[in-house]
């Protein structure tokens, strides 16, 4: 089996300055093809080849050479699958599309340097062995990976590398084990073992084809035939969500539900509207709206909603208060994003505060550069933060509610899970999106955290995509985007608990804890 000669002049020595360009060229394109999974019709086939790309041009580079072919990696997957961060900065931000572009950019050259790292890392194992750094580069991508997820203030674990996988019914329930983490070094290993069984020396290459092989079968295997074996949850519960698609402003109007006032009945209309389904909880989404229990005369008319209802109301609100940590006398109050629970009867009966806030949209990571991300909202560093991962209780059972972006941090959500909540509600504004393939992008990562930790998810947005989420995955009863729109999701209440939520992000520790052990050895080889 011969291979391209284009291809086997990347990993020849002699040819590293003259054809460096070409693996410039590889690195952006690994990223851009990379991006075909998260965007268009999603197919994850991308997923598989995308990396392998990547470490054919990195393994037999330089160093500098490597580094700058996973920073164009980086920089071209963030213009081509996450392009939608300019969009809404200049719709939404008061920004011209220039000034939306050059935040884009400098967005994608953070990530770009992340995963520069990477490709640096793998270089140097590839100096002592191309076997080691093959089987060293899946757990350096999963702790690559890890790293993004926890940066302070700005941890941004959007489109990890397993979330095509998760498209597959059968692959998605490997995170109940192992997190998303565990798909992300399923592909990032099978990338790795095409480029081991193309260049490896030994063994022969008809001995390096069979695993390929084995495990080509074994993947098909699952991905055909595992999704007929996947069980069916049942549902003895209806949730009425109302996807309110309200419009989105730069800014609250002073008489907002003067303006709104025919919007407002028509919703409270679907709200109350009689369905053979007899819904026993009502939901009304995050959004773009002055909700708030401290306003007197919204307060009275939500808590008539609950009542003409007959079951408990949950919605999105903007909670005022003394923040916990100084709340004294002088202490002025304080706007959090917020869930509010009121029961049958009107009252207060559970609030859960936003905990992982919006960095440059609903708070300031870094107040010295106020100017600069002041003019991209004006609630820029409006929001503090919540405290505590509470729950609150539906009857018998407990229920957790998070906000918005909250879904695609894994950690975040199991720690409803771990604290008792028997089913997840994530209300969100994804109207900001527009119609670019965020809002798609959102409930499919959401969608993980339902199966990692075997919970129903009621998915109530502003503009959509509104659903239910069963525990093994299933989204039912999706409602179109952009619409106004009621729909009666089905849901129930869940007790197990996961290998994931008991033990959390083991696969991503391990993977940190291999990538350092083999980063250590290549140190002491070269001292």
């Amino acid at each position: 089996m011969s291979m391209p000669a284009w291809l086997a002049s990347l990993h020849s020595p002699s040819n590293r300055k003259n054809l460096t360009y070409i693996r410039l060229l590889v690195g952006a394109a690994s990223g851009a093809v990379l991006s075909l999974s998260y965007t268009g019709y999603y197919l994850s086939i991308f997923s598989w080849i995308s990396v392998a790309l990547l470490l054919l041009a990195v393994l037999s580079a330089g160093p500098s050479a490597a580094y700058s072919c996973g920073f164009l990696h980086g920089l071209f997957f963030v213009l081509t699958s996450l392009s939608w961060i300019g969009d809404v900065l200049a719709l939404h931000g008061g920004l011209s599309k220039a000034g939306g572009f050059a935040l884009l950019l400098l967005f994608g050259t953070a990530w770009g340097m992340l995963s520069g790292g990477f490709c640096w890392c793998v270089n140097r194992l590839a100096r002592q062995s191309l076997s080691l750094a093959c089987a060293g580069a899946p757990f350096l991508w999963v702790a690559w990976e890890f790293v993004r997820t926890h940066l302070p203030e700005i941890g941004f674990p959007w489109n990890l590398l397993g979330y095509p996988a998760s498209y597959n019914l059968a692959f998605l329930q490997l995170t109940a084990v192992t997190g998303i983490w565990g798909l992300s070094l399923v592909v990032a290993g099978w990338n790795a073992l095409l480029v081991w069984v193309l260049f490896a020396k030994g063994p022969a290459l008809r001995w390096r084809v069979g695993p390929l092989g084995a495990a080509a079968a074994t993947l098909l295997g699952i991905y055909f035939a595992g999704p007929s074996w996947v069980p069916r949850a049942a549902a003895s519960h209806t949730a009425r969500s109302v996807q309110l698609n309200l419009p989105e402003t730069e800014g609250i109007v002073q008489d907002w539900f003067g303006e709104h006032r025919a919007d407002l009945q028509e919703i409270v209309a679907l709200s109350l509207a009689r369905s053979a389904a007899q819904p026993d909880l009502l939901i009304w989404p995050e959004a773009p709206a002055p909700f708030s229990f401290q306003n007197v005369a919204f307060a009275q008319q939500a808590s008539g909603i609950a009542v003409a209802f007959g079951h408990p109301f949950l919605f999105g609100t903007i909670e005022w208060k003394q923040p916990q940590a100084t709340a004294n006398a002088q202490t002025r109050f304080a706007p959090y994003n917020s869930a509010l629970l009121l029961d049958a009867h009107g009252r207060r009966a559970f609030s859960y505060d936003k905990v992982h806030l919006v960095p440059f949209g609903e708070y300031e990571p870094f107040p010295l550069i106020h100017q600069v991300v002041s003019s991209v909202s004006s609630e820029v560093g409006g929001f503090h933060k919540g405290t505590q991962h509470n729950v609150g209780q539906l009857g018998d059972q407990n229920v957790a509610a998070f906000i918005c972006y909250e879904a695609i941090f894994p950690g975040e959500i199991r720690e409803f899970a771990k604290t008792g909540a028997n089913l997840f509600i994530n209300i969100s504004n994804d109207g900001w999106f527009g119609k670019s393939a965020a809002a798609e992008q959102h409930i499919r990562m959401a969608r993980v955290r339902a199966v990692e930790n075997r919970r129903w998810i009621l998915r109530s947005t502003n503009s959509g995509i509104t659903a239910s989420i069963d525990p093994y995955g299933r989204i039912q009863s999706p409602v179109p985007r952009d619409v106004r729109a009621a729909v009666d999701l089905p849901y129930d209440f869940r007790t197990d608990t996961t290998i994931y939520t008991r033990f959390g992000d083991w696969a991503a520790w391990l993977s940190v804890l291999i990538s350092a052990i083999l980063l250590l050895t290549t140190l002491r080889k070269a001292s």
